[in-house]
């Protein structure tokens, strides 16, 4: 199995063999330069992560909040060392709402990840690609439709110019790809449906003193509906990716229902959500989603009915197909925790069936760029992102919402803070 195969809008498989020099003015095994987007937590370990597994280097930071760029400069300076790499240049460290202009006009800079609250992806990653820089963007590409729809403009502008990954690291693990791989090829037989959930913690809490109103909302952005697309939009939608990849196909509309009865701090966003897709072909999907602080239980899992038998692709626990064609991944290179308990990641540093997801992610994105062979992923960023928009337009509305509906809506998320104080 090639991991290529697996990632939406990746090179073809095969052994790359790359030349003195590619088309696109790379050496080969030269350094790409990473400019990170967006300190935080997640944003801290996926570049970490590109360090550490890749022959790229973090050179540039730049994050809104001095704080945040200043731990971010010690973590990667302190990286940067023990790899044998100059530490961050402080020319290269950018602090503001307007960061992202320098950081994209860096000619330091070849490729840029995009770590900030959902909200804020689709312009950065405009600036990124205006820029002629590659851009790896978390997901989701868009809160809202009117996002959603500007993502693929820009994807389409991207596309041969510059390699464009979208955070979807889930199929990059391995135990997942391969049960996708089999799924594929028919070993569950016709899939009738498929069963699935995303059930997690609280989302982590910042607080500091002498914060405005305004930072209390950016620094938790993950409890602000705007902010983040809701959990169904900001977290859930790892789940729903794989649902539209095993299935090559996005809902084609939705019921859903789901509130918020159980936490009590700030913000707006709904802490469950049980949701019906109708794919095409009349397979439906049965989707659920808590998060809330019911002890810390986490448990993600994809389960697919098929006519032959049943695949089932959980975070942690046996990835295997029940029935005809039976089969249970066994790990080739350091083995996941195979039915052991999974702990809740909020910086998605998982050690189960997850554990080389990023990993992977990061070599076939950096890969892409050397070669040449350029990522387009934002249609299928943006497939997945209104998918999950989806649910959670039939959920606020209280009833089946197509997809042509929620398209002709235009439905758009006010971001109502004034970021020139963060200048």
């Amino acid at each position: 199995m090639d991991r290529r195969d697996f990632i939406g809008g990746s090179a073809a498989s095969g052994i790359m063999l790359l030349s003195a020099r590619t088309a696109f003015g790379y050496e080969a095994n030269s350094t790409v330069r990473i400019g990170l987007l967006g300190c935080g937590a997640r944003g801290t370990a996926v570049a970490t992560s590109f360090a550490k597994n890749t022959p790229a280097r973090i050179v540039a930071l730049a994050d809104l909040f001095p704080d945040q760029l200043a731990a971010a400069k010690a973590h990667f300076d302190e990286l940067n060392t023990s790899l044998g790499v100059p530490a961050i240049d402080p020319s290269l460290m950018f602090r503001g709402y307007r960061a992202f202009e320098d950081l994209a006009a860096s000619s330091a800079i070849d490729s840029i990840q995009i770590s900030t609250p959902p909200w804020f992806h689709v312009q950065h990653l405009e600036a990124v690609v205006a820029a002629g820089k590659h851009a790896y963007c978390e997901k989701p590409l868009g809160v809202d439709v009117a996002q959603a729809k500007h993502a693929l403009e820009i994807g389409k502008r991207a596309e041969g110019r510059v390699s464009l990954d979208v955070g979807f690291q889930v199929r990059s693990a391995p135990p997942i790809a391969e049960v996708v791989r089999r799924i594929h090829a028919g070993d569950v037989g016709k899939i009738v449906c498929i069963e699935a959930h995303y059930n997690a913690p609280n989302a982590v809490s910042h607080t500091g003193s002498n914060w405005s109103a305004d930072e209390f909302r950016l620094r938790n952005w993950l409890w602000d509906r705007t902010l983040s697309g809701d959990i169904l939009v900001e977290q859930n939608i790892h789940v729903i990716d794989l649902c539209n990849w095993i299935l090559g196909s996005h809902p084609i509309q939705a019921t859903a229902t789901g509130g918020r009865n159980a936490i009590t701090r700030p913000g707006d966003t709904w802490d469950n959500y049980q949701v019906i897709y109708t794919y095409p072909d009349d397979v439906h999907v049965s989707f659920s989603s808590t998060q809330w602080g019911a002890n810390g239980f986490f448990d993600v899992t994809e389960r697919v009915f098929g006519t032959k038998a049943i695949a089932e692709a959980p975070y942690s626990g046996p990835v295997r197909i029940i029935g005809e064609n039976a089969w249970q991944w066994q790990a080739q290179d350091v083995a996941p925790s195979a039915g052991k308990p999974s702990t809740f990641a909020a910086n998605g540093a998982f050690t189960d069936n997850l554990e080389f997801a990023d990993r992977e992610k990061d070599r076939a994105f950096i890969e892409s760029i050397t070669s040449g062979k350029f990522h387009h992923q934002a249609e299928a960023g943006v497939e997945s992102a209104l998918s999950c928009m989806l649910g959670r337009m039939a959920g606020q509305r209280g009833h089946e919402v197509t997809w042509d509906e929620q398209l002709r809506h235009g439905e758009r998320y006010s971001m109502t803070i004034d970021m020139r104080q963060f200048s």
